[in-house]
């Protein structure tokens, strides 16, 4: 066993390497502070950079009280936080740094390069300069009667004392990445109060026949709408061999997870026709077919083929089919019944953690005083688009400053 050296001055640890846990380093470190930083895995920002390989969307350009709402029932918790560090102020964090970045046709924003790996590289350089201790493959296990922060390596047990923690230890999916929820018990077992760790942001079970999965699993469905419990959201989704993922899916995933954990499933509608009105294809579907296909007839009068076709096929009777009426609302409302969702570990993120009932306004812990939470172990979730990693920055930042009056006040 092993104690970590101190140096004179406060001395602050942050525990995660992620986006919140850099972001607290960064403000900690700049007010002068002793910061070292842990983390299990054996180099830092490991979920960022996976999360960039297809494009790194860092944050979303819609009308800021939009953006606010895609954090659903902690927009009013997150809010003040997101007022201080939101979309603007993380470009223009981001281009201080170096990274230029560029709004797409969806409005999202990413770096020019599309790249994670630049941006990580130069913001490790600049904490690294500014004097943070980075401790990677130090697995955070708990504390000591005496208070001390206990820490698994390589050269067995290591102990250390620090004035002040921030824990950024994220949620629950991606496991291998770090992000394995080990910590939750862990401050249960202080009394903190916590929420189960769910999936979000992740796909979902259908229960396709034999047929159709192998046929379709990893087709895209492009331009439908899907409908829940009134609300409607247009994109695009994926087949998977056993049910359904993707943007379009993500945006609809905290409302159809919690109608599955309710209702033991939950049904959503689609569109697979947008721009044709019911009564339009009821006229077209109604035309004699004569000699064609039924995918020549769908093809010709719906605009409908390929994995569209299988839906159907897949949902209604050869009757069914051959009835207009009943094949023009289907179209129009295609009923998709979830049964699952996904694993935790496959999610993009996670739903639950530290309540924030639990945390005070600076996000101290109100039993655990001088312990701060950031990041994706909070209780909150929001769809994919730039939220995720806007709100892991802005909470980093907000529990960073939240340390300094802290320290200021004792």
């Amino acid at each position: 066993m092993t104690t970590s050296p101190q140096t004179p001055g406060h001395s602050v640890a942050i525990i995660g390497g992620g986006p919140a846990g850099l972001m607290a380093a960064e403000v900690l470190v700049s007010a002068g502070l002793n910061v070292a930083l842990y983390d299990a895995m054996p180099s830092v920002g490991r979920k960022l950079l996976i999360a960039g390989r297809g494009g790194m969307n860092i944050t979303h350009s819609e009308p800021y009280e939009l953006f606010v709402s895609r954090y659903g029932n902690r927009q009013q918790q997150l809010k003040p936080m997101l007022d201080l560090f939101g979309p603007d102020e993380l470009q223009a964090w981001l281009h201080a740094l170096g990274i230029q970045t560029f709004v797409g046709t969806s409005r999202r924003v990413f770096p020019v390069d599309f790249k994670a790996a630049p941006f990580l590289r130069a913001w490790l350089h600049r904490l690294r300069q500014a004097g943070v201790r980075f401790h990677v493959r130090h697995r955070w296990v708990g504390w000591t009667e005496e208070g001390l922060l206990r820490f698994d390596t390589s050269a067995g047990e290591l102990l250390a004392e620090h004035d002040a923690v921030v824990m950024a230890l994220g949620g629950g999916s991606w496991a291998k990445l770090g992000s394995d929820g080990a910590w939750l018990p862990l401050l249960a077992a202080r009394g903190v109060a916590v929420a189960p760790l769910l999936p979000a942001n992740s796909g979902f079970e259908v229960g396709w026949s034999d047929h159709f999965s192998e046929r379709f699993a990893g087709y895209a469905v492009k331009s439908v709408v899907a409908s829940l419990d009134g609300v409607q959201q247009q994109g695009e989704m994926m087949v998977t061999a056993t049910g359904i993922e993707g943007g379009l899916i993500y945006a609809l995933s905290a409302a159809l997870r919690d109608g599955i954990m309710k209702y033991g499933s939950a049904t959503l509608h689609l569109d697979l026709a947008p721009g044709r009105s019911e009564t339009r294809l009821l006229s077209e579907l109604s035309k004699p077919r004569g000699s064609n296909s039924m995918a020549k007839h769908l093809r010709s009068r719906a605009g409908i083929e390929g994995v569209k076709a299988g839906l159907l096929r897949e949902q209604l009777s050869v009757a069914e089919l051959a009835d207009p009426g009943h094949l023009a609302r289907t179209i129009k409302a295609l009923p998709l019944r979830l049964q699952a969702t996904r694993p935790l570990d496959e999610a993009i993120s996670s739903a639950g953690g530290v309540c924030f009932d639990a945390l005070d306004e600076r996000l101290m812990l109100r039993l655990l005083p001088g312990v701060f939470c950031a990041g994706e172990m909070l209780d909150w979730e929001a769809p994919t688009g730039g939220y995720l990693f806007t709100a892991c920055f802005a909470t980093g930042r907000h529990a960073g400053y939240g340390v300094l009056e802290w320290l200021q006040q004792r």
